[in-house]
């Protein structure tokens, strides 16, 4: 059955917002400060970030659109390259989600512990003990099957871009005087702090990727498309360098560098210690909403490759009286408490995580110019095409592989921490080829 658009251009410009804008504003621009070292830096970073995200967003709608089945990033994969690689990239994704859950699930810490821990424990064991405990509360409330609605999740964006313009009003704050705080510069030359910058950016505008879902759902496709997802990303660079700005103009990079619970500290300034206090709770709230999702959504995913037969089949086994999977879930959420317990620092959570992301996200990149040739018979068809090609792809990938090399380049102050990196990959490999060995072996 094909698929039959619904979806206008409104509908996907709200999509595409409600992709990108996640918690990461909340923390991020504290990191990318530190890792900028003065104004320009920063706030290039965040511009430069948003065109290559627009980039990216435009070439995955136009993958989803050539190739519009369920399945998303593995079935693009194993159509353009093989499935091995497809297994490969996508096992290590799923290892990224985790470790972006568990990223998000310190943000939140950052912002609670204050009220929840003495002074002496306010430290990275404080933080992991936050965590954890969040994190296995929520396994516990989904082992049981309650389920989070599409309504929550709604009512959750409009919160968030709200607090952002609220953020946003303590530019006029005018009988506020900034304090005044010693910048740090950024070490090494300006090309390296620029794509350290990036790091940080790049997570906070992810999401935009799962418009390769949607390819295939838009009213007039080829006019509704690059219009929805330009006006999308363009609103979120605005709303983002408006935050940006409202961060600046009251702490000053230097503030910026030393203020992780940025939100709770920028609302404070309005309303005061009590104003500084709800904000922390909300902000927790949300995280605890993004992580029950993401527990919720993930072993959906090895669901769909357990029942390719990549994955062993106690992985799609689910529950029927909760529709839980409960292995699936409880192996989704042994990987975040691992990583938890090795990693208590969202800086260093963000390296791992971008450096998969960006390999993944490249390499699903390219496969547009393999769809191209492979689907030459839709062009003329109405379906949505890249007006700048290969320009817009190409910048995309260059961005992200650039951002990845500062990523391995620093991984030299930990070598094992590049190990960890590409031994998921070849252990993606290894279970790839040992489950269709298995599969085999069965089948004869």
């Amino acid at each position: 059955m094909s698929i039959k658009p619904k979806l206008n251009r409104f509908d996907l410009t709200m999509i595409v917002i409600s992709l990108v804008i996640g918690m990461g504003i909340f923390a991020t621009p504290s990191d990318v400060a530190n890792k900028a070292g003065n104004v320009y830096i920063f706030f290039g970073a965040w511009i430069f970030g948003g065109l290559v995200s627009l980039c990216g967003a435009l070439t995955f709608a136009e993958i989803g659109a050539r190739f519009p089945a369920t399945g998303g990033f593995y079935k693009v994969f194993s159509y353009c390259y093989h499935p091995a690689i497809a297994f490969m990239i996508n096992w290590v994704l799923v290892i990224s989600n985790a470790a972006s859950v568990a990223a998000v699930a310190l943000i939140g810490a950052d912002y609670i512990k204050p009220f929840l821990l003495p002074a002496n424990m306010q430290n990275d064991f404080g933080t992991k003990i936050i965590t954890i405990t969040s994190v296995a509360i929520l396994y516990v409330i989904n082992f049981l099957g309650i389920k989070m609605s599409a309504r929550t999740q709604s009512v959750l964006i409009i919160f968030k871009m709200s607090m952002i313009v609220l953020i946003c009003t303590t530019v006029f704050k005018s009988n506020y005087v900034p304090v005044e705080t010693a910048i740090v510069p950024h070490s090494g030359s300006l090309i390296t702090a620029f794509g350290l910058s990036l790091v940080a950016v790049f997570f906070t505008y992810g999401g935009y990727q799962q418009t390769i879902n949607f390819g295939g759902d838009i009213i007039n496709a080829k006019t509704n498309i690059p219009k929805a997802v330009t006006f999308g990303i363009i609103t979120v660079i605005i709303l983002y360098l408006s935050i940006n700005y409202a961060y600046f103009h009251i702490l000053g990079i230097g503030g910026l560098q030393k203020t992780p619970a940025l939100a709770a500290k920028m609302i404070g300034v309005i309303f005061g210690a009590t104003g500084y206090k709800i904000t922390s709770i909300m902000i927790f709230l949300s995280v605890l909403a993004y992580v029950n999702v993401n527990v919720l959504a993930n072993p959906r995913v090895y669901y769909a490759m357990a029942e390719d037969g990549i994955l062993p089949p106690i992985f799609k086994k689910v529950n029927p009286k909760t529709q839980v999977q409960e292995f699936g879930m409880s192996f989704f959420i042994a990987a975040i408490i691992i990583i938890l317990f090795f990693v208590a620092k969202f800086s260093e959570m963000l390296k791992y995580v971008m450096f998969f992301d960006t390999i993944g996200l490249s390499m699903a990149a390219v496969a547009i110019f393999l769809l191209r040739k492979k689907t030459k018979h839709l062009d003329g068809t109405g379906i949505y095409t890249i007006k700048w090609f290969p320009l817009v792809p190409v910048i995309f990938i260059i961005s992200y592989w650039f951002v990845t090399i500062n990523i391995f380049i620093t991984f030299r102050e930990n070598p094992y921490a590049a190990l960890i990196c590409l031994a998921a990959y070849a252990l993606g490999l290894v279970i790839y080829y040992a489950c269709t060995w298995n599969k085999k072996t069965q089948t004869e």
